[in-house]
């Protein structure tokens, strides 16, 4: 008859089974703001969405599908993840029994010099076979290894959010870098049509100086504004090269041209995307991170504090030892024993203490991280934000400047060609609406690339859509990353 298990067992085995060391996790409460100071009235609900494809250009969106498959810093944050996966995998393993098994053949001959031969009772060599199944387990009655565990699970997770914060920079840096590069095409094409103008003036302003009509000064001063010019296209062709080359590593291959799609002016403008400030906590990937880390210093806490208590372990073996091998297997050749070990400290002179104290640090130190990312993540929204209007703004009124400069350029053409003013007034009017010219290039493409950015600053489920395109997709399921999750 099977004797019950008494009762003060099952409730000792069901508390050693949930005593934890150790504060748990509490998410720490954070003043956000109720409102983004800049975000504009007009707004969309797009921050789920792939916004690249706002812009309309079909080689934009080629671009990043490309750098998603083959970018290098992708690859590699995918393998830190593989590396933190086996971590946790490793650690938490300590929980369970670990079984393994062993086998021994040997023969030996001692020496028979000078000892009482008894050949019939102890032959001699002898020869001996031993195999056994063995098992160890540490009792994890103060949690430490849950503690442990529970700290290798969050960083895993704040490792994932590091890879999804390189495919959210990844995305965006590779839609700026395009966009700068339109900007710099254009920019170009505006310094060679002004080139051409201004050397069809020299041209013809030598012509009229060699028949008398014009003075050497004007031919001279038309020569200067050619070569100013001039000057400009090196230093374009300069910065399209480097940009190019930028876009190729983001690619993750070598250097090399870039394809074009529309032109800046072709470009749809996407809309703001919606949002409020505590969505960001939940979004950003950097924030997400950053709060991974406070739950594994948190944990690391309650794994120190466990070590002022004793361990508790168990081990044992089972198998058969016999000089036969035929004989291994049976009845008489069985061996087993089990052990059972307490180890705990009495005096470490700080050895516990300390580690105590680091970890209670390191969650100090993981806090603020965690409350100034926030802080960060707030000002970048903002900051992208007025950038976008202010840029827009700035696009009108240099859009009217270089209207009001092409006007007094025309102007002073005619009235030189009418011999009412001197050439000096048309050079000026003309040295004016050229860089007025390239500074609408660069604006223009400012406002797309101000567009990228409020993206990658309000975070959002597109990331998850731009994860699939990478190679492998993601690495830890959307569901994981809960940080309420329960660990086992």
């Amino acid at each position: 008859m099977k004797r019950p298990v008494p009762l003060s067992a099952i409730a000792l085995a069901a508390l050693c089974a949930g005593c934890m060391l150790g504060p748990n996790y509490e998410r720490p409460a954070v003043d956000a703001p109720a409102a983004f100071r800049f975000e504009p009235k007009e707004v969309a609900d797009t921050a789920n969405t792939a916004w690249w494809r706002q812009f309309n250009d079909p080689v934009l969106d080629q671009l990043i599908d490309a750098a998603l498959a083959n970018n290098l810093n992708v690859k590699v944050a995918a393998a830190n993840v593989e590396q933190a996966a086996g971590v946790f995998t490793q650690t938490r393993s300590g929980l369970f029994p670990q079984i393994g098994y062993a086998g021994t053949g040997e023969r030996t001959r001692t020496t028979e010099a000078g000892a009482t031969r008894f050949p019939d009772l102890v032959p001699n060599p002898q020869t001996a076979y031993q195999a056994v199944l063995t098992a160890s387990w540490e009792i994890d009655l103060w949690g430490r290894i849950r503690r442990l565990s529970e700290s290798a699970r969050a960083n895993l997770l704040a490792t994932d959010e590091g890879r999804r914060g390189v495919i959210l920079t990844l995305v965006s840096s590779v839609a700026t870098n395009y966009l700068t590069l339109r900007g710099l095409d254009e920019q170009l094409a505006i310094s060679n049509h002004t080139l051409d103008a201004y050397a069809q003036s020299v041209k013809i302003y030598k012509l009229q100086f060699q028949y008398g009509q014009t003075s050497q000064m004007t031919v001279s001063q038309a020569q200067s504004q050619y070569e100013t010019a001039a000057v400009q296209i090196p230093q374009i062709e300069s910065q399209i090269a480097q940009t190019e080359n930028a876009i190729s590593v983001l690619l993750g291959r070598n250097p090399g041209p870039i394809p074009r799609g529309k032109s800046i002016y072709d470009l749809a403008l996407p809309s703001v995307p919606s949002g409020v400030p505590s969505a960001l906590l939940e979004r950003r990937p950097d924030l997400l991170q950053a709060e991974q880390t406070l739950i594994a210093a948190n944990a690391q806490i309650g794994a120190a504090k466990a070590l002022y208590f004793p361990t508790i372990s168990l081990t044992g073996a089972f198998g058969g030892a016999s000089a036969e091998l035929s004989n291994l297997f049976s009845g008489p050749a069985r061996a087993w024993n089990f052990t059972g070990q307490v180890v705990g400290p009495i005096f470490t002179f700080g050895l516990v203490s300390g580690q105590v104290v680091q970890a209670e640090a390191g969650q100090q130190a993981a806090l603020y991280n965690y409350r100034y990312s926030i802080q960060n993540a707030f000002a970048d929204v903002d900051n992208a934000l007025v950038a976008n209007q202010k840029l827009k703004d700035q696009l009108a009124a240099q859009e009217r400047l270089v209207a009001a400069l092409q006007d007094y350029a025309r102007l002073a053409k005619l009235q030189y060609d009418g011999g009412y003013t001197s050439y000096t007034t048309v050079l000026q009017a003309e040295q004016t609406l050229f860089p007025a010219e390239l500074q609408l290039a660069a604006v223009r493409a400012s406002v797309f690339t101000s567009a990228a950015n409020t993206y990658k600053a309000m975070g959002g489920g597109w990331i998850a859509v731009a994860d699939s395109l990478t190679t492998g997709g993601a690495s830890v399921p959307p569901d994981s990353r809960v940080a309420e999750q329960p660990l086992f």
